[in-house]
């Protein structure tokens, strides 16, 4: 089955933007990175997925962002950057001005989940089974280990999760999905 995907969302890079089978994109969404979303994933009204175009944000199978996520590709370094947009004869006249971004593509794996209203910041290579509390704040190059519940500010383990059941749901799913139930 198609994806369904709402017409009430901005989509900065169309020729990069690639969802899965079953998947579901809410209203008043916004993306300007590279996008890829797995089968049977969900993204929440209001989720903002920004960077810009020479990023990656990869969201995979069975997974979701609850409403308000905000996904960070890249930011400026608040404390050692001027915080801004830059005018472009700026840089045809001086070259970059800024030179302490935070960037990186944000891999999100199958079977995740984050709550609604956390941050991710970029850099971020969020393993399988992994989900985020609401409210959370993620920063750069966080390690994270699958199969585990992470949540606060700051982000920190709060248990193992299920992953027999979880992997058995997602079986009765896909058998269901092959008819073969």
């Amino acid at each position: 089955m198609s994806p369904i995907i709402s017409k009430n969302i901005r989509i900065r890079c169309p020729g990069n933007f690639i969802v899965g089978e079953y998947s579901v994109i809410d209203d008043f969404s916004y993306f300007s990175t590279k996008v890829r979303v797995g089968k049977c994933s969900h993204l929440a009204s209001g989720c903002s997925i920004a960077g810009g175009k020479e990023w990656q944000f990869t969201l995979g199978d069975y997974s979701s962002l609850s409403s308000g996520v905000k996904v960070w590709c890249a930011s400026d370094d608040f404390a050692n950057d001027i915080v801004t947009i830059i005018p472009p004869q700026v840089f045809e006249i001086i070259g970059e001005v800024k030179n302490n971004f935070i960037t990186g593509d944000v891999r999100i794996g199958n079977f995740t989940a984050v709550g609604a209203n956390t941050v991710i910041m970029p850099a971020n290579d969020i393993p399988e089974g992994v989900v985020i509390g609401a409210l959370s704040f993620v920063t750069p190059n966080y390690k994270f280990k699958p199969w585990s519940v992470y949540a606060g500010i700051p982000l920190r383990f709060i248990k193992k999760r299920n992953r027999k059941n979880v992997l058995r749901q997602v079986k009765l799913i896909e058998k269901c999905l092959e008819n073969k139930l």
